[in-house]
């Protein structure tokens, strides 16, 4: 009889919370890669569980905040109650991100942060660590003399200035390392694919390339194909595209540093309805997993399950 009592109460409750549909938005820095795809999938399957309205958007390039800015201020007019936003710049979304709050609605960052102190709660890969992650792959080249390349995304986007501190830490300890030069480049695969290439015929003897996106890491794997130079380069590149799985495949790319898109949508929109029904998370900080795929465990049941969750 008890047991039946509390299961009573708990229905009760959760019908007396869907009574209210909260709307939120979720602001991506781009819509189109399988990485946003699989965000967004992430994040319906919690407005689905949480009766919540959700809106999505994003710009065409992970370059534009003044677009993702217009559409903070639109979400805002609109009358959202929480904002899930992942910034294109650091420093430049602040001011729109912190003008929402001021009209009270609640913020929560996942991927890249933004700097403001309005942020109720962040969700993301631990982005050094995974930069260290992808330093300890890359220095699995067996080569004697190391001459590392990295092609990293816009300077002012947190996520890639993170994972490149990490690298670097790591890898600049290993004393085969003689230099490592950075190329900064639009986060589209074309731009990857020109810069990477130009990278590599300025300095043929780079051995060792790191990228840390979906987009750069197809511009370089589509790089290192046109140069005929997959036996001569260990390839560290980040996200699951059917791509780049291709790549790692047959060897274009040596490794890849998976993260948890998925999660980090479901996490985003689950966070936001708590915050709008009363719970406290301020400052909270979530850290979604982040798995390395290599040719030796890219065929296992886990990685497999990683690499294609939600194609």
């Amino acid at each position: 009889m008890a047991c039946a009592l509390v299961l009573f109460g708990y229905v009760q409750k959760k019908s007396g919370q869907a009574a209210q549909k909260y709307k939120v938005a979720v602001i991506a820095k781009s819509t189109e890669s399988a990485f946003w795809k699989s965000v967004f999938a992430g994040a319906n399957a919690a407005g689905t569980e949480y009766n919540v309205e959700l809106s999505f958007q994003g710009p065409e390039t992970e370059e534009d905040y003044e677009t993702q800015n217009r559409m903070i201020e639109q979400a805002a007019a609109d009358g959202v109650s929480a904002i899930v936003f992942s910034a294109v710049d650091y420093n430049a979304n602040a001011k729109a991100i912190d003008e929402a709050a001021k009209k009270g609605i609640k913020i929560v960052v996942i991927d890249s942060d933004v700097n403001s102190d309005a942020v109720s709660c962040r969700i993301s890969t631990d982005n050094y660590a995974a930069g260290q992650m992808a330093g300890r792959a890359a220095l699995l080249c067996p080569e004697e003399r190391l001459y590392v390349g990295i092609v990293n995304f816009d300077e002012k986007t947190a996520n890639g200035q993170e994972r490149e501190a990490g690298f670097r830490d790591v890898v600049e300890k290993d004393e085969r390392v003689k230099y490592i030069e950075t190329k900064t480049v639009l986060s589209t695969t074309e731009d990857a694919r020109q810069k990477t290439s130009e990278l590599w015929r300025g300095r043929p003897e780079i051995n060792v390339i790191a990228t840390f996106n979906e987009w750069t890491s197809l511009g370089v794997g589509w790089a290192i194909r046109d140069l005929g130079i997959k036996d001569k380069t260990t390839v560290v590149a980040f996200d699951s595209n059917v791509v780049s799985v291709g790549m790692l495949e047959t060897g274009e790319v040596d490794a890849l540093v998976v993260q948890n898109p998925y999660a980090m949508g479901y996490l985003g929109v689950e966070k936001a309805y708590q915050l709008l029904t009363g719970q406290k998370l301020s400052g909270e900080k979530m850290d979604t997993a982040t798995t390395m795929v290599n040719r030796d465990n890219m065929f296992s049941e886990e990685c497999q399950k990683i690499l294609f969750a939600f194609d």
